[in-house]
């Protein structure tokens, strides 16, 4: 496993240069809609890259992260609210988003079909849901893929039609947008 908890200074820094221009211009895009004032989820945030670039687009938004990794959560911004928890397990009532946020973490999920049963919980009719992902079928998403599976992570990657499925089944409208090797979805539960 990835000591996550003890590397959350290195991915303060790291994070963000995994994440395209035109991805942070699609994030800012997705949140036009959002509410004044909204309550958004970053799950699975890590050191709270996502949700430092949606700020800059969006410095209205009451911006929640959750980690399991305490060291990560620890480098947050400090506009984010922060809680220790698993995305299969979300400590909040339902509906109590209006977006939910995850930034390369769906992968480390344990059970992310459970997790997205959470995420539709907690989002509120009409939410949105933003995901940035590498996509395994391609080379340089694939050799990440093996490269997390040697470390002992969960690896779940989807490929972007597999996850549009698997969002679709559980009452989302799904677009997908591609980075070259990465991608991101664009959900709303309908």
């Amino acid at each position: 496993m990835i000591p996550f908890n003890h590397l959350g200074w290195l991915f303060k820094y790291l994070g963000p240069v995994a994440y395209p221009k035109d991805a942070i211009a699609a994030l800012c895009e997705f949140l036009k809609p959002v509410s004044a004032h909204a309550a958004l989820l970053d799950l699975g945030a890590g050191t709270g890259v996502l949700s430092k670039f949606a700020y800059g687009c969006r410095k209205d938004l009451n911006f929640v992260a959750i980690d399991p990794a305490e060291g990560m959560l620890k480098h947050s911004p400090e506009f984010v609210r922060t809680h220790t928890a698993s995305a299969e397990a979300l400590p909040f009532e339902a509906e109590s988003f209006e977006t939910v946020l995850i930034g390369e973490a769906l992968h480390h999920f344990q059970a992310p079909e459970k997790a997205m049963c959470e995420v539709v919980r907690v989002l509120k009719s009409g939410g949105r849901l933003f995901i940035y992902e590498f996509d395994p079928d391609t080379f340089m998403g694939g050799s990440l893929c093996m490269a997390e599976k040697l470390l002992g992570e969960p690896g779940h990657f989807y490929a972007p039609k597999a996850l549009k499925e698997l969002l679709e089944s559980h009452g989302f409208s799904v677009l997908v947008n591609r980075y070259g090797w990465r991608y991101s979805i664009h959900a709303v539960l309908i």
